[in-house]
């Protein structure tokens, strides 16, 4: 890789690191490209070479932030063997990474109304990862019999909707309170399709 190369990914890269803290602690509407030239030392220049604009970098933020969330679920399911654990995994993960620091701006960018369609779509288009991650873990259990056989989809969207009201909860409880209520939504979510069902289930008490 040559120096000129490098460079330049180097300054992208420390670009997108300190907007990612300014639209955190500020949100989306009130950071400017102005700010981010300011917070990281790059003139407004040097970020338009990079960036078309601010729209374009925060969605890139985003779609960084969910690859990372998906390489720590990966990271976590590889130590776990059955559907069953991967459920009760998935839980867990979505509990303790659902206060995402960029959260609130990409609330704020997709609700106004001088956002792109394109912008605003690419950002509800994040959402397929989690829900393509629990129909993933689903069709485990089936394909290996822990599992009933189902309608699958409509697992992952009744999963995904259960798993999203609990997470509203982060804002007023401490997350370790909240284990607890994510594991007994899973184990009354299994009830319903493993093969036998009303099984208790030891792993959690591991």
């Amino acid at each position: 890789m040559n120096k000129r190369r490098y460079d330049s990914e180097s300054t992208k890269n420390e670009i997108m690191e300190r907007a990612s803290f300014l639209f955190s602690q500020k949100g989306y509407n009130q950071t400017s490209i102005r700010d981010i030239s300011k917070a990281s030392g790059y003139s407004k220049g040097h970020i338009y070479y990079h960036f078309k604009n601010k729209e374009q970098l925060f969605v890139l933020l985003a779609q960084k932030s969910m690859q990372d969330w998906y390489k720590k679920w990966e990271a976590k399911e590889s130590v776990l063997s059955t559907a069953t654990e991967k459920l009760y995994g998935i839980g867990i993960h979505v509990l303790y990474n659902y206060q995402a620091p960029l959260l609130k701006s990409g609330q704020e960018l997709a609700s106004n109304p001088k956002s792109s369609p394109e912008s605003v779509k690419k950002l509800y288009d994040l959402a397929v990862v989690p829900m393509s991650t629990y129909r993933t873990i689903l069709q485990k259990g089936v394909d290996n019999e822990e599992f009933k056989t189902g309608n699958l989809d409509e697992w992952t969207v009744l999963l995904g909707t259960w798993l999203g009201g609990l997470c509203q909860l982060t804002n007023t409880q401490e997350l370790n309170v909240l284990e607890p209520m994510f594991n007994q939504a899973i184990t009354i979510f299994l009830r319903s399709i493993k093969k036998g069902g009303n099984e208790n289930e030891d792993w959690i008490n591991r």
